[in-house]
């Protein structure tokens, strides 16, 4: 791209003059679209080229078609080099709204994008500078692959879905960042992010169908589906950089740059619906479970070897989230249930700890649901237990105490008979005890860790034991009271 193509001035108020004369002749694309039932404009083979003798005229490919011709209104008089020149002047945004003046003018900058020139303008790729991320260059880098996105959107209209995924993807293999292990450095690129973000304005507003299509054309262009296989069929941590290239690519391209809650759910359900319930908690665990800050690579014992933070589960906890609130018909609360059961057991069973404070995470209703499922399954004991650690992970976080109560008063109510209502309550306090002996007996026989991580758990329990005795007092004296 010359210099021009930076120093040029965007006034471009003669073009914007013309552009309004020929809107007025020209057949808006929104009814051509409704009329268009099985014929559609078809990316030309060739490019009009220029002779030595003359240039070459949008009329000239025009002239057996005075319909055609007229839809140009006072462009058809500019050579098509000037007209290159005049979409110089224009921003990416402006290119888009003058395509939509006629399918003859769109299909002149369909042209101008395939030549070596339009590409080399539009495929911006300085995605590997280190001193983007977070800075306003990454918000314009993105905010151009924005507009490119509605660009193509707009020029590629009346083409059938197949077609326009072919015609675009023709036009953006030419960048290796935006191809699934084509970056040598995908954590340091922004290929992928701006990809995403291309193609996320580019179907915005399809209906599921063609949604469904757009997925399974990347699946056989990424050959997605057998990478997958690959990795939650063998050893987790077995295949470390196509775990990290399959959640880079499945965060950045599919899921992270929807709005709507109800489109990230879509493409998360594309991304997992086709696997067994094992496969999808593997895959959930890649794409969302923790990750090492130094090179990215998920971390496959931070929920087993000892209690982790909250930045550590919050991405699971928001999807299971978002798959159970959305309300899609394909995932019933049941298998949002089994999924979370499903992780608390990859790539082993996690501590009791992390399986409570990723619950609290979640949310109320997904916490009682998946209590109330150990319930109605007579796996009280293990319930018991899980109301230790909730109360554990209150103390530890400051949060109210109360809660836990609560939700254990709710569970309570599941249980039909009082026999059974007064053996939970009995198992709870039988839990505490067991736990807190747990704790205890590597004090006593003087395993100490450096951090004195024990001690403080032991600490922390009796005071959540405490405060715990303490809400359910309350709650039984308020309600002796009234």
């Amino acid at each position: 791209m010359g210099s021009q193509d930076h120093s040029a001035p965007r006034s471009c108020g003669t073009v914007a003059g013309k552009l309004s004369k020929s809107v007025d002749k020209s057949i808006g694309y929104e009814k051509m679209a409704s009329k268009a039932n099985t014929s559609y404009t078809l990316i030309p083979n060739q490019k009009c080229k220029r002779t030595n003798h003359q240039s070459s005229y949008f009329c000239n490919t025009l002239d057996s078609d005075p319909q055609l011709l007229s839809t140009l209104g006072d462009f058809k008089m500019l050579p098509l080099e000037i007209f290159h020149i005049i979409l110089r002047y224009l921003s990416v945004k402006d290119i888009g709204m003058l395509s939509m003046v006629s399918k003859t003018v769109s299909q002149h900058i369909i042209n101008y994008i395939s030549t070596s020139c339009g590409s080399r303008r539009l495929l911006i790729q300085n995605f590997h500078d280190l001193d983007l991320s977070g800075t306003k260059e990454e918000s314009c880098l993105l905010e151009h692959y924005r507009a490119l996105g509605l660009l193509f959107k707009r020029c590629t209209l009346l083409l059938p879905t197949k077609d326009r995924l072919k015609y675009i993807h023709k036009i953006l293999s030419e960048v290796s960042c935006f191809k699934f292990s084509g970056c040598s450095a995908p954590l340091q690129c922004l290929g992928l992010p701006c990809y995403g973000m291309f193609l996320q304005t580019l179907t915005a507003g399809w209906d599921e169908l063609e949604c469904h299509r757009v997925y399974n054309f990347l699946c056989e262009l990424t050959n997605l589906s057998r990478k997958m296989q690959t990795v939650v069929c063998n050893k987790p941590g077995s295949a470390r950089k196509l775990e990290l290239r399959i959640r880079l690519f499945c965060r950045n391209v599919l899921l992270d740059h929807w709005t709507q809650r109800s489109d990230s759910a879509f493409w998360l359900t594309r991304i997992l619906k086709p696997w067994p319930m094992v496969n999808q908690a593997r895959l959930l665990y890649i794409i969302f479970g923790p990750i090492s800050p130094q090179d990215g690579q998920v971390i496959w014992q931070e929920m087993v070897e000892g209690p982790t933070d909250e930045s550590s589960l919050k991405g699971l906890a928001n999807a299971i989230k978002l798959l159970y609130d959305t309300g899609t018909k394909e995932w019933t609360a049941d298998d949002v249930i089994s999924l979370v059961d499903e992780l608390s057991v990859v790539p082993r069973e996690w501590l009791l700890e992390n399986n409570a404070r990723l619950l609290i995470l979640s949310g109320n209703n997904i916490c009682f649901t998946f209590m109330a499922s150990k319930a109605v399954n007579g796996r009280a004991i293990e319930l018991a237990r899980l109301i230790v650690f909730l109360a554990l992970v209150c103390e530890k976080e400051l949060y109210c105490m109360d809660w836990t109560v609560r939700m254990m008063q709710k569970v309570c109510k599941v249980f039909s008979a009082a026999a059974e209502r007064k053996g939970f309550l009995q198992s709870v306090a039988n839990a505490f005890a067991c736990v807190t002996m747990e704790m205890l007996q590597p004090i006593m026989s003087g395993e100490r860790d450096d951090d004195d991580r024990g001690f403080l758990n032991l600490f922390h329990l009796l005071h959540a034991q405490a405060n715990f005795h303490k809400e359910v007092l309350y709650l039984t004296m308020n309600a002796s009271s009234s």
